[in-house]
């Protein structure tokens, strides 16, 4: 049976608390990773970092709503995986992501005033144009990339004013600078619909893996509670060329974007394009890309192809599963070198996140959730305060959104960067 691509009726959400006792393999420790693994080519530290292909399902197994695709989604999303897959051979993709990576530097550069213009204080910059209003690890604002945030299924989620008055990063209308770049709303829209009827392809099949250990509903599924949702949110990324001299490079992994774990339901993302000189190139440093802590805290490095979406699972979606699909720390690497400069990027990501009137069940692994983090990041800053005494250079994400304002729910309201 094939998936329809129209959304039914939106509906209350009505998640159940379940009674049952805790899950039994939040009690077993995990065994060791199962990855398959291809060498990477980096020097110094970077060479002992494991680079690790993606768990890939190809776009006809996950139209069929007939194969069982559990081993596959348990080896990519399951507690001993690396919380990642990619989505192969999707009809349509590769043109849809090309159109609308090319016009991202071109929107970066518009003139200043119609930047301002695109910026959207109200939503704390959750729509439209952000540039240096986010935090890196350093504490210091973000300059070395802007974004550009929309809602690719609804222009205006709500007429409620009471509603964009207290949910404003998820309820405020989008942001398009037509006049200035006609092109973009098109194929933002594309490429955001596409992700976001694969993501749902994918969230029924990681329903039937939860739902053999789980008492679950359909109603309850990650499918159902995407598809009620009114609040997806793309955004695309663009990294400003880099013009400083190699000797000043930051040795950091998360030099891009500093380790965090989505805090949605699921995140698509595409492959980084690069450019230099408005011409597509590869990827001018071979350590640069996206990094994932596993559950032995090994650090891997994790690549999939251009032609493949990735998915990441979100904390909520954990939460939601009682840790059958699980999220995993994660952050972006910088390339480094006289290769690199001049060099300029662009990736887009897809947040898929429950509507806003949505409540979170299942008190037991919430709590044991909420210790579980807690404890991570104490240990982080142990880690970190050991390496600073060893005078080895390592950040620990922070991103202060007590101070950007950037946080007004139990889930977050901004998009983790990539």
């Amino acid at each position: 049976m094939d998936f329809p691509l129209t959304r039914p009726p939106l509906r209350s959400p009505n998640t159940r608390l379940p009674s049952s006792s805790p899950p039994a393999h939040l009690h077993r420790p995990p065994p060791p990773v199962r990855v398959s693994c291809r060498g990477g080519s980096g020097t110094g530290d970077d060479a002992a970092v494991r680079t690790v292909r993606t768990v890939t399902i190809s776009h006809s197994e996950l139209k069929d709503k007939g194969r069982d695709l559990s081993a596959k989604i348990e080896e990519g999303f399951g507690p001993n995986g690396l919380g990642i897959l990619s989505v192969s051979d999707i009809p349509g993709y590769i043109s849809l992501r090309r159109d609308l990576l090319h016009l991202s530097p071109r929107l970066a550069n518009l003139p200043e005033e119609l930047m301002k213009e695109m910026e959207d204080p109200e939503s704390r910059y959750n729509f439209g144009w952000s540039h240096g209003k986010e935090k890196l690890e350093s504490g210091k604002l973000d300059t070395l990339k802007g974004s550009f945030y929309a809602n690719p299924i609804f222009d205006v989620p709500t007429s409620d004013v009471s509603l964009m008055q207290r949910y404003p990063s998820y309820c405020r209308p989008n942001i398009w600078p037509n006049d200035a770049l006609p092109k973009l709303e098109q194929a933002f829209k594309m490429l955001g619909r596409l992700m976001l009827d694969v993501g749902l392809m994918l969230a029924y099949h990681c329903d039937r893996y939860v739902f053999k250990k789980m008492a679950k509903s359909d109603d309850e599924g990650l499918e159902s509670i995407l598809l009620r949702s009114r609040c997806h949110k793309g955004r695309l990324l663009y990294y400003f060329p880099r013009q400083r001299s190699s000797s000043e490079d930051v040795p950091s992994l998360s030099s891009w974007c500093g380790w965090h774990t989505d805090h949605g339901s699921i995140t698509g993302l595409t492959c980084g394009m690069f450019l230099r000189d408005a011409i597509e190139i590869a990827c001018p440093d071979s350590t640069a890309g996206l990094y994932i802590k596993t559950r032995n805290d090994d650090i891997v490095k994790v690549v999939f192809q251009e032609n493949e979406i990735a998915y990441q699972i979100g904390e909520t979606t954990e939460i939601l599963s009682s840790g059958l699909l699980c999220a995993t720390p994660h952050c972006v690497q910088a390339p480094k070198g006289e290769k690199a400069l001049g060099v300029e990027r662009s990736t887009f990501a897809l947040f898929m996140q429950p509507d806003w009137i949505f409540q979170l069940g299942d008190p037991y692994y919430f709590i044991f959730f909420v210790f579980r983090s807690l404890f991570l990041q104490m240990a982080l800053l142990h880690l970190e305060s050991i390496l600073r005494c060893s005078s080895t250079s390592i950040t620990i994400c922070d991103h202060n959104l007590s101070e950007t304002g950037l946080q007004e729910d139990p889930i977050l309201s901004i998009p983790a960067c990539r």
